[in-house]
């Protein structure tokens, strides 16, 4: 189970000329914008990735813009954990359960996803807030990850695993995101 004092979020670069391209492109920032949100009101550390800004442009606005003082780490590599700096945030936030999120799914999610499960994380793969240029990169991507010993989980699944209960103000305001 997802706990809050547990789970950060990994936004994976949700650029403006890749998001151009993805399959279900509305569906993924509809769900990443929720998922943000609700990461936000549960207090959860966010962590932000661009692979190569200059060539593939910045993180979308309808997502930054919810995550305005959050410094997008540039990379290269596939994989963020082969970016000193991602991994000196995710050390530094002490949480050992990751939600990823991004694109594309069988490139840099995978390729993260895996070196996050050799490194000891729990990983949790957003289904609903992952995508590829194709569906089928996708299911296949999903597939690996399950069989290499992430979870698949969905943005409402992840938002209500970690709220873990039905009153309070965080759960009126969660509901708000997710209706």
């Amino acid at each position: 189970m997802l706990k809050v004092e547990d789970t950060i979020l990994a936004v994976i670069d949700v650029q403006e000329k890749l998001t151009r391209v993805m399959h279900e492109k509305e569906k993924l920032i509809e769900n990443l914008q929720k998922l943000v949100k609700g990461a936000q009101i549960l207090g959860l550390p966010i962590i932000l990735t661009e692979q190569n800004p200059k060539g593939l442009g910045l993180t979308v606005p309808e997502v930054v813009s919810l995550i305005p003082d959050i410094k997008p780490i540039s990379k290269f590599s596939f994989s963020c954990c082969d970016v000193e700096l991602f991994l000196k945030e995710l050390k530094a936030s002490k949480r050992k359960q990751v939600l990823l999120t991004g694109i594309e799914t069988h490139v840099c999610v995978y390729q993260t996803a895996l070196d996050l499960l050799s490194a000891g994380y729990e990983v949790q793969v957003v289904a609903d807030c992952v995508s590829s240029r194709t569906l089928e990169n996708k299911q296949i991507a999903l597939q690996r990850m399950i069989n290499e010993g992430a979870r698949i989980t969905s943005t409402e699944m992840a938002l209500f695993e970690l709220l873990r209960v039905a009153e309070g103000e965080k759960f009126k305001e969660l509901l708000k995101i997710v209706k």
